[in-house]
């Protein structure tokens, strides 16, 4: 079966309901094994990254990521491309929902000659990777002006077989109320999408905006290699 399959096969009604809820959703298994394996195996080919971050330098955490360049792996374009145009009317809903007249267009083509048009020209898709100590602080994924409002991560290694800790953290900062915290150990294979800003919560008075961050708690053992899907491209 083909990502293009696999993603048409995404129970989409319950990824909107779980989003709108929660800001985030789990998609169920989207990778191979194998694919896993394969995106796992690029990290240390620096011929497809134009950039590597050590996290501890900037005080992001503890751990590594790389940016891949153009022309991006056959599975990391298939999924962008499959998947944003089921993203692109949820967001426009979001969009619709908390008064913005930003638009979003369905296909990501037209989208990227937005990001150009704003200086915003290098591929944002990353592999992450932790060892034994490594973590995430809670972040947001925000290259310039122009954000897609929802992004994807999928996790490439076995949970208490290649790694043990490590979960996906969101926390939800609810206006003048105690922030919301989720902790998330997805299987290998699966994927998280989740809102990069904020997501719309109906009020009493209509809806508001309630801003959610992304991190990784502390690996306690092995070694830990995810894929971040950004629908937006960088400055």
């Amino acid at each position: 079966m083909t990502i293009a399959d696999r993603v048409r096969n995404l129970a989409w009604g319950e990824i909107e309901a779980s989003l709108s809820e929660f800001g985030y959703a789990r998609t169920g298994a989207l990778l191979t094994a194998d694919e896993c394996a394969s995106l796992a195996g690029l990290y240390d080919d620096d011929r497809r990254f134009r950039s590597r971050i050590d996290m501890a330098r900037y005080r992001f955490g503890v751990g590594d990521y790389k940016y891949f360049d153009y022309p991006l792996p056959e599975i990391v374009e298939q999924l962008r491309v499959e998947t944003y145009p089921r993203f692109a009317p949820i967001a426009n809903r979001w969009m619709e929902a908390t008064g913005s007249e930003e638009r979003f267009p369905q296909d990501l083509e037209a989208f990227h000659k937005r990001c150009r048009a704003a200086g915003q020209t290098k591929p944002t898709p990353l592999l992450l990777h932790y060892e034994a100590g490594g973590y995430n602080c809670l972040h947001q994924d925000l290259y310039g002006d122009l954000a897609f409002p929802l992004q994807l991560v999928c996790f490439l290694s076995r949970p208490n077989a290649d790694y043990t800790g490590g979960e996906f953290l969101l926390v939800e900062q609810r206006p003048r109320a105690q922030s919301v915290g989720e902790a998330v150990l997805p299987e290998q294979g699966e994927a998280i999408v989740f809102t990069t800003r904020y997501r719309p919560v109906k009020g009493s008075r209509g809806y508001y905006r309630v801003n959610m961050k992304h991190g990784v708690s502390r690996v306690k053992s092995g070694t830990r290699y995810t894929l971040g899907v950004i629908y937006h491209e960088a400055k």
